[in-house]
């Protein structure tokens, strides 16, 4: 067992400054905004986390997919400081600026996407997503949306409707956005049929994918499969949308998730990692589509901060740096084969799943996923120091997004925490 370095834990978790704070929470926030972990965040630097009472945690949610270059890195800090110092905002379709623009270039020079393309940017991944079809539907003139079971979007309108998961996110609060369609993840046979007897393919603007579903289980779908949906958009015209929010930014060891597949789509979505945990997202895509709407067709008020503009450049300039496509492939190995030790030994760990560094186990009791079970490993985790979050259709699943800037002897420790975890829930 690796020596404890980083991890401090000191008071009861929650502590009793984060128990006050949680209780005001309660009386003044919407009951909706429920709280994951129970822990008050007062600081955060790489792969760890402080709270209000002290306590100093190794952070493995990485702010749901959000801090691949790590929590305060200076670069970022100092990018977010220098351009807030100049200005915050103008809006950019009102009083442009060249970070925007630069921005632009440089992803769409990264971006698997060849010939002339384009980029937009706007605030969050789902607000992304919208665009993207947007984007599709003017492109086409068609109005059907096709997404898949397991796929998670986002939450507003359009979003939640591809959004494949009743609760939390869809109980209750339909109707949905009308012409959109979901098949099975993985398996080209059925997307033929929707075809027939769901929705005709010349009436589909968009089929929007995850490469490795995210909020579903970080689920791996074939070569095959993603070669093949890349075949038939091309045979029915219809404008391939790689969602890459989770993925993105080198969390599976390339630099975006679709590399691993060989595979361009007409349009990419990304957010989160994008800029360190600031609000914004983009679509990059096809100078064809990306130019069809109309003139204002798509923007918003806030869509390009300047300010998460520059700290995406910062995190452009720490990926390349610091080489976070070949520490992710490491950090991969050493996660994977741990997880891998953890099947053999523990009957409950039925699955291990991913690529690169975003990977997850899957708990399973009697041949059954089991949420609950997940739930006591990950509060005996962070009971321990270490922050884990679930994933999967069912809850089931215990996921990586650690910051690809964390320490070897760090993920020594959390491993080792995972596993003590693992041992007091599972036996």
């Amino acid at each position: 067992m690796a020596t404890t370095r980083t991890i401090e834990i000191n008071t009861a978790i929650p502590g009793p400054r984060s128990t006050e704070i949680l209780a005001r929470k309660e009386r003044v926030i919407a009951e909706p905004l429920s709280v994951y972990l129970p822990l008050v965040v007062a600081a955060g630097r790489g792969a760890t986390l402080t709270d209000v009472d002290g306590n100093t945690f190794i952070d493995f949610a990485g702010g749901v997919g959000c801090m691949n270059v790590g929590h305060s890195h200076p670069r970022v800090v100092e990018a977010i400081r220098d351009q807030a110092e100049r200005f915050t905002h103008t809006d950019f379709t009102v009083i442009p600026y060249e970070n925007y623009v630069g921005l632009a270039e440089r992803l769409l020079e990264l971006a698997p996407i060849s010939g002339e393309t384009r980029a937009a940017f706007f605030n969050s991944g789902a607000e992304a997503i919208e665009n993207s079809i947007k984007f599709a539907r003017a492109y086409t003139k068609r109005p059907g949306v096709i997404a898949f079971e397991g796929a998670f979007h986002g939450r507003t309108l359009l979003a939640l409707s591809l959004t494949s998961k009743t609760h939390p996110y869809k109980a209750g609060l339909g109707p949905f956005a009308p012409e959109t369609y979901r098949v099975p993840f993985d398996d080209l046979d059925a997307l033929e049929y929707a075809f027939t007897t769901r929705v005709a393919a010349e009436d589909v603007a968009a089929i929007v994918v995850e490469p490795v579903q995210g909020e579903g289980g970080f689920v791996v779908p074939s070569r095959e499969f993603m070669q093949g949906l890349r075949r038939i958009c091309d045979e029915h015209g219809i404008v391939m949308v790689g969602d890459e929010v989770q993925t993105g930014f080198c969390r599976t060891g390339k630099t975006f998730a679709l590399e691993h597949f060989g595979v361009e789509p007409d349009l990419m979505v990304i957010a989160k990692s994008i800029a360190a945990g600031l609000p914004l997202s983009g679509v990059l895509g096809r100078a064809e589509i990306m130019n069809a709407p109309g003139d204002g067709a798509v923007g918003g008020t806030y869509v390009g901060n300047p300010v998460a503009i520059a700290a995406a450049h910062a995190v452009l300039d720490v990926i390349a740096d610091e080489r976070l496509n070949e520490r992710a492939e490491a950090i991969g190995e050493t996660v994977r084969a741990r997880m891998e030790s953890w099947r053999d030994r523990f009957d409950e760990v039925a699955d291990v799943r991913g690529l690169g560094a975003m990977l997850a186990i899957a708990i399973e009791r009697d041949g059954k996923p089991d949420a609950d079970l997940a739930a006591a490993v990950a509060e005996g985790a962070a009971r321990r120091g270490l922050l884990l979050l679930k994933a999967g259709v069912y809850s089931n699943g215990i996921r990586v997004l650690l910051p690809l800037v964390i320490e070897d002897a760090e993920l020594a420790e959390a491993l080792d925490v995972w596993e003590e975890a693992l041992t007091e829930s599972l036996g």
